[in-house]
């Protein structure tokens, strides 16, 4: 089987084992896709979740250019702690099409560009609930994050993640780095919690965090991501990231309430 280009391999492998979806319906998500993704996804480092067998026989995250990879994926150099590495982006809708026929499930862009790594123009609150925490509860925590930083005079927007959260986000121009950004975010946070203590913990650790809703800033962080808007999730659900309305918020029922089965119906009704 064939996409203009892209030789697709093991297209009958199944990729998500309770809707019998396989590697050729991922790859066609993706090929129709393109257009609303890669505006998420040009000129940013990414890091790959890839699932060679499917995503119940385990997987990997994968940020490093592969020698093997044909011209037509980008690359770029970043500095890492061990010097620099040589890292992916997909540019194009070829790089994505041929990028998911690796088995990449999930994208998760950097929160800066190639002209600035430094410098993010974007800022993401993670709202991680805890095991057993209602979803209500998550949307709950969403408007209150939305109404802080509104008040804070930014413009967020919520998105599903795909899985079990909701990212709260905020584009801002790239004039402060990494350091700068996250001190900033991490202010937010605090007072988040101080105003919320019932709703709202920074512990990671999920034993620790009694129910809470782990308020996560640190992806503002450099060389860390975020899953890119319209990105499948490696759930039985196949899952999508899905920026929302304010107003969408209310109507939905959980943060995979939108997938592979849903997404383009959503998007003939309502747009980006």
């Amino acid at each position: 089987m064939k996409i203009p280009g892209i030789e697709i391999t093991h297209p009958d492998r199944i990729m998500f084992p309770d809707l019998k979806l396989t590697k050729w319906d991922m790859v066609q998500y993706y090929q129709k896709i393109a257009t609303r993704m890669l505006p998420y996804l040009i000129e940013r480092p990414l890091t790959l979740q890839r699932f060679p067998a499917g995503i119940t026989k385990g997987g990997f995250y994968q940020k490093h250019a592969q020698d093997y990879y044909p011209d037509f994926i980008d690359r770029i150099t970043v500095e890492t702690e061990e010097g620099h590495a040589e890292e992916i982006m997909c540019n194009n809708k070829k790089s994505l099409v041929y990028l998911a026929n690796q088995s990449t499930v999930s994208f998760h862009p950097w929160l800066s560009r190639q002209n600035d790594l430094h410098r993010p123009d974007k800022v993401v609150f993670d709202l991680d609930p805890s095991p057993g925490v209602h979803f209500e509860k998550v949307k709950q925590a969403a408007k209150i994050v939305g109404d802080f930083l509104r008040d804070k005079g930014m413009a967020p927007k919520p998105m599903t993640t795909g899985k079990s959260g909701i990212h709260v986000c905020y584009d801002l121009k790239p004039t402060n780095d990494f350091d700068q950004v996250r001190q900033g975010a991490r202010d937010i946070a605090e007072q988040l919690v101080s105003g919320h203590p019932a709703l709202f913990t920074m512990e990671m650790r999920k034993n620790k965090r009694g129910g809470k809703i782990f308020l996560d800033y640190l992806r503002n962080s450099y060389a860390q991501t975020a899953i890119c808007p319209y990105s499948l999730r490696p759930n039985q659900q196949a899952g999508v990231a899905t920026p929302l309305s304010w107003k969408d918020l209310d109507k939905i029922k959980s943060a995979h309430h939108y997938s592979v089965k849903n997404i383009f119906r959503r998007l003939g009704a309502m747009g980006d």
